[in-house]
């Protein structure tokens, strides 16, 4: 039968189904020995959720007004269509938010290959990751886009180029940039592996988005490469395949701690670039990425996880 830590069935996730199963001799998980994560956050969390694709200050104060009905804690936020495609304003503003209630804002880089002049970015063969970088024109874009974030009070960015984390990383050891800008890699530049993982820590990542489609196994295997928290999504957008994995929830803070819970939502449109044209779709579904949220915590409480250390 499993192999799993004794001490997993000792904080009951899941203990009745194991019973049930073992009762009838049928195997209770795909893999023996899944390694738990002894690694924490610098506060000492082993999980922290993450909600993405918060489209502007209107989407950010309706996401704080649903988790506070839910009485649900988000630590932090990130946005996808990018820093250009806000006004000056919207950005301080969503800074300001984030400040008052101790929530990172992260913003996506603006320039990317999908929305440049070139086709191959769309094509059916030979296609490249949509937010990499055209030319040596985008990577000065990409780079003026950071500092004019930078400038607004961003400390936060979500980077889809290797070469302009490469860049941006460089600039924070060199002091061009704040030594605490966090550098987020984006799921569409995707770390599906150890050696991938580490290169991009080296890089300069603060904080890695993994393939949305990883194993729990694989998933621990790049734990164990690297120290810093992963962002893994529990549910994922359609164009990113789509996963919908809330009962891995337990089991995923286990052997990847500290770990970003993520939840957007399936079947629905995509929002990037956002602008007041879906501004209600936009304001909808960041409400509904708070009531998955809540849906995968209560799956923690369930399975006695909820304790955030």
């Amino acid at each position: 039968m499993s192999n799993w830590p004794s001490t997993r069935e000792a904080q009951g996730p899941m203990k009745k189904s194991i019973g049930l199963l073992s009762k009838q001799n049928v195997q209770s998980q795909d893999a023996d020995g899944l390694p738990e994560s002894p690694k924490r956050f610098h506060d000492g969390a082993r999980w922290k959720i993450e909600i993405p694709s918060v489209e502007g200050p209107a989407a950010f104060k309706i996401v704080l007004e649903e988790a506070k009905k839910r009485k649900l804690t988000i630590h932090r936020i990130s946005q996808g269509s990018g820093i250009m495609m806000q006004t000056d304003d919207e950005i301080k503003e969503m800074v300001a938010i984030g400040k008052s209630e101790n929530i990172e804002v992260c913003l996506f880089v603006g320039p990317r290959a999908s929305w440049d002049i070139g086709k191959q970015p769309l094509s059916s063969a030979g296609g490249v990751a949509n937010p990499t970088l055209r030319g040596a024109d985008q990577v000065r874009y990409a780079v003026e886009d950071v500092l004019h974030g930078a400038d607004l009070g961003v400390r936060s960015v979500l980077v889809g180029d290797m070469g302009l984390l490469k860049v941006l990383g460089e600039a924070r050891r060199n002091g061009d940039l704040p030594s605490d800008f966090i550098f987020k890699t984006s799921v569409a530049m995707p770390c599906t592996n150890p050696a991938t993982a580490q290169l991009m820590v080296e890089m300069g990542a603060s904080t890695l988005n993994l393939g949305t489609d990883l194993s729990l196994q694989q998933i621990a295997a790049i734990r164990a490469q690297v120290d810093v928290p992963i962002d893994v999504y529990v549910e994922g957008p359609d164009d990113f395949g789509g996963p919908v994995r809330h009962y891995e929830v337990p089991d995923l803070v286990r052997v990847a701690a500290p770990i970003y819970l993520k939840f957007t939502i399936r079947n629905s449109p995509g929002l990037y670039p956002a602008g007041g044209h879906i501004q209600g779709v936009i304001e909808s579904t960041a409400r509904e990425r708070v009531r998955r949220a809540a849906i995968g915590h209560s799956m923690l409480v369930r399975y006695g996880l909820d304790q955030v250390k």
